[in-house]
């Protein structure tokens, strides 16, 4: 494949329209696909956070009297030091209580001028806690307490991601369809374009084999030095997206990290795969059909 044979390289034009239609389908496509990969990696981390952090994590709200307020989140607290499961509790802060509101209500909202329910963080340990049996516990020794276990939130959350997830492999899956389509016109109209010299190459002994060889390993190689350049460039443009901030949530952590910039190295490497498997198929096909 890398050697090649000079003579047979003079079956395939070496330039053309077919040489810069495979040079920039597979930039385009290698292009868009490490976007895709991106994105796939992306809601997978995503998915496993938003799974980690809210299946481990609840909150209990009080809701009593002011003169109560007090007294109730305390027999909360205690009734969970209690609870099997339960690793800390805590009570938020005014302060934590007044930013979690903020980004609804503004910076200025009167915090302390308003009937706002306590806030208690559960989080709980490897082995989790019984939430119907803490629910009875709290509703027969704190009324005002309502526990919720994030499942209503944490599960469609989780399956957004997820889809996201599968939507960025489907696209992979179509933009490698798409790119061996392309890879396939173009082999086909090489092939039409010098269907006489192919005549002739068959008269003086040449077998079909040799011929196929000749188009698989230009077109292929054309593939990955197009794919190549197009993996580079979707790899900068990936690094010229804003880092991954917490407050930016997910738009801003689309990227890879750590050893997961080894993938977009693999994307070339399909390219040319595909563009092997679609030029060896186009070639026989077309070469059975000839005279």
């Amino acid at each position: 494949m890398l050697a090649g044979d000079a003579q047979a390289d003079r079956v395939v034009p070496p330039t053309g329209f077919t040489a810069s239609l495979t040079l920039f389908a597979a930039g385009a496509m290698a292009f868009l696909a490490v976007f895709a990969l991106a994105l796939s990696l992306a809601t997978a981390r995503l998915a496993d956070r938003w799974g980690d952090e809210l299946a481990r994590s609840s909150t209990i709200r009080i809701s009593a009297p002011e003169g109560q307020l007090a007294s109730q989140t305390q027999a909360a607290l205690r009734v969970l030091e209690t609870t099997t499961g339960v690793a800390s509790a805590r009570a938020l802060t005014p302060e934590e209580q007044s930013a979690l509101l903020e980004p609804w209500f503004g910076p200025d909202l009167p915090v302390d001028a308003l009937p706002i329910p306590q806030l208690i963080e559960v989080i709980e340990d490897a082995e989790g806690f019984d939430a119907q049996g803490l629910r009875l516990r709290l509703s027969a020794e704190v009324p005002g307490a309502v526990l919720d276990d994030h499942t209503r939130w944490r599960e469609p959350l989780v399956n957004a991601a997820n889809r996201l997830r599968m939507l960025g492999v489907v696209s992979l899956l179509l933009i490698g369809a798409t790119m061996a389509a392309m890879i396939t016109l173009a082999a086909n109209a090489a092939l039409a374009a010098n269907a006489q010299v192919i005549g002739v190459l068959r008269l003086v002994g040449a077998q079909d084999g040799y011929i196929v060889r000749a188009f698989v390993r230009r077109f292929t190689l054309r593939a990955l030095i197009g794919a190549a350049v197009g993996m580079a460039l979707g790899c900068l443009a990936i690094l010229a997206l804003p880092a991954a901030q917490d407050e930016g949530g997910f738009l801003t952590g689309l990227g890879f990290r750590g050893w997961h910039w080894v993938w977009p190295l693999a994307v070339p490497l399909l390219a040319a795969a595909v563009a092997f498997w679609a030029t060896k198929t186009a070639a026989r096909k077309t070469l059975r059909s000839l005279p």
